[in-house]
């Protein structure tokens, strides 16, 4: 399971020109998953995330995480984070899970990770031809892989 995060001051998703999702300041995550994800792939990755110390303080040191900052989530699926690209120009995707497995890990990611930060996270619509637009603060960009817990 990949996750692309970005440290936003606002993100949102629009779909067929109707704004389905929006955040204030939080993060804006992009989720791949892999046909070999698993439950411990979520949870591991979940609380990675919540407690990420990205937000500054005061001092401007990144020393606070979502739960401190009491900061906001928009969740995107995207397959094209497990692209293969050793091989030619056209990326292959054979490692992205397919719909029957990826949405119901999906679904245990956003369930996951509003148990663990006790709030309400917004979404995309899997699947769906989607329009993210995001301001990212700082900018703050960081790609984090279950499978490589470095």
């Amino acid at each position: 399971m990949r996750a692309l995060i970005q440290r936003v001051s606002r993100a949102s998703v629009v779909v067929e020109d109707a704004v389905i999702s929006k955040i204030d300041k939080g993060i804006l995550l992009l989720l791949g998953i892999e046909e070999l994800d698993q439950v411990a792939d979520i949870e591991w990755l979940c609380r990675k995330v919540v407690n990420l110390r990205i937000f500054d303080d005061a001092d401007g040191i990144m020393n606070h995480s979502l739960l401190d900052i009491d900061g906001d989530v928009l969740i995107v699926s995207q397959f094209t984070l497990h692209a293969a690209t050793k091989k030619g120009n056209r990326p292959s995707y054979i490692k992205a899970a397919k719909p029957e497995i990826a949405i119901p890990l999906y679904e245990k990611f956003i369930f996951q990770l509003e148990a663990e930060l006790k709030k309400k996270v917004r979404t995309g619509i899997f699947g769906a031809n989607m329009q993210v637009a995001l301001v990212n603060d700082g900018p703050v960009t960081i790609l984090i892989d279950s499978k490589n817990r470095e």
